[in-house]
């Protein structure tokens, strides 16, 4: 015959033991992160603000796929793409992204989209602090994600380096931009051939007096 379990006895040792953990707090030292003057090392695989990614040369790696939004769980990526031309090149492939958006209202930062990237294109920094006092500010475009240039990159529109296919951008055989690249107008954004001009004096003169 199986034993009746035996009930707890009331007792005045329940409630002492429920403030035991109230008692030992009291005794600690407290820590006191002083945030934001002395801001925490997070981890290396900390998921960040988002960023979209160049090749070598400066061409963005964004194909505009659209893969990254549709494994989105939150609805929080929007992506448009749009066709390269010879006269007007983003990406080396023939679509690159025109319109992209990340709504951090939204971002659960899980990192499902840059899995679903298949290009690489999309990956997450270490940059942690996105709060706002509005909610249209925490609509990050793609201006703001697109990573800054670095030594031998020329900013886009620009042509391929010559001689080379989207496939030897992805092996890693492009590793700057060929000498005499220029950038391409951007006729999409509403350039033209005198703007570019006119930018281009603009940036000479700047380096002239710097």
């Amino acid at each position: 015959m199986a034993e009746e379990p035996k009930e707890t006895k009331p007792g005045f040792q329940n409630p002492v033991a429920g403030f035991g953990v109230t008692f030992k707090a009291m005794f600690r030292k407290r820590l006191t992160e002083q945030y934001p003057e002395q801001k925490k090392t997070t981890a290396p695989r900390f998921h960040g603000r988002h960023q979209l990614n160049r090749h070598p040369d400066g061409l963005e790696k964004c194909v505009g796929c659209e893969l990254c939004a549709w494994a989105c769980p939150a609805d929080a990526i929007y992506v448009e793409g749009a066709d390269n031309t010879d006269e007007e090149r983003y990406s080396p492939g023939e679509r690159y992204g025109r319109v992209y958006q990340i709504n951090y209202a939204r971002c659960i930062l899980c990192g499902l989209c840059i899995e679903a990237c298949p290009t690489r294109a999309l990956t997450m920094t270490n940059e942690f602090e996105l709060a706002d006092s509005s909610r249209a500010n925490l609509i990050y475009t793609k201006e703001q994600l697109l990573a800054g240039l670095d030594e031998g990159m020329v900013e886009t529109p620009h042509s391929i380096f010559p001689g080379t296919t989207e496939e030897d951008y992805y092996r890693g055989l492009v590793t700057q931009a060929a000498p005499g690249t220029v950038r391409q107008v951007a006729v999409s954004r509403g350039e033209t051939a005198a703007g570019e001009a006119d930018e281009a004096q603009k940036a000479a003169d700047q380096e002239v007096d710097a």
